[in-house]
């Protein structure tokens, strides 16, 4: 249904002071998937870079060789963040439907008992009832 001009304008000025709300649009950019995810990788980046240099550091400083693992993990930690926010971050992307704004997964709400519409199991079901339909099984 479409809206009013009266509506319409009030949507603009709303929409006018929204979008001049410093705050607003912080609180709205750190909960912005992609932010998020772009945070992360930094972070991310960051941490495996520190763990870089403290085992190189140790290495060409002479100091305690019990700092090295100290440096691995860091470096490994570094990477399994990456690839979390990698993974959390692939799909989340906010999504308008209908006028209803939504904000898509990453993965899919279901636990994949049900497939997917036009999924692999849904086409071979598919083909077996126009085979089963027609006769020609074998």
């Amino acid at each position: 249904m479409p809206l009013s001009d009266h509506e319409q304008r009030l949507f603009e000025e709303i929409e006018q002071s929204l979008s001049e709300d410093p705050q607003f649009a912080s609180a709205v950019r750190a909960h912005d998937p992609a932010h998020v995810t772009r945070r992360r990788f930094v972070l991310a980046g960051v941490i495996s870079v520190i763990g870089i240099g403290v085992v190189i550091g140790t290495v060409i400083a002479g100091a305690p060789m019990w700092v090295v693992p100290i440096g691995a993990v860091l470096m490994f930690g570094g990477l399994i963040l990456g690839l979390w926010a990698q993974r959390r971050g692939a799909g989340g992307k906010l999504k308008a439907v209908d006028g209803k704004a939504t904000r898509t997964a990453g993965r899919g709400g279901s636990s994949g008992k049900a497939p997917r519409p036009g999924g692999f199991t849904s086409r071979m079901e598919e083909r077996w009832r126009r085979r089963r339909d027609s006769g020609d099984l074998f």
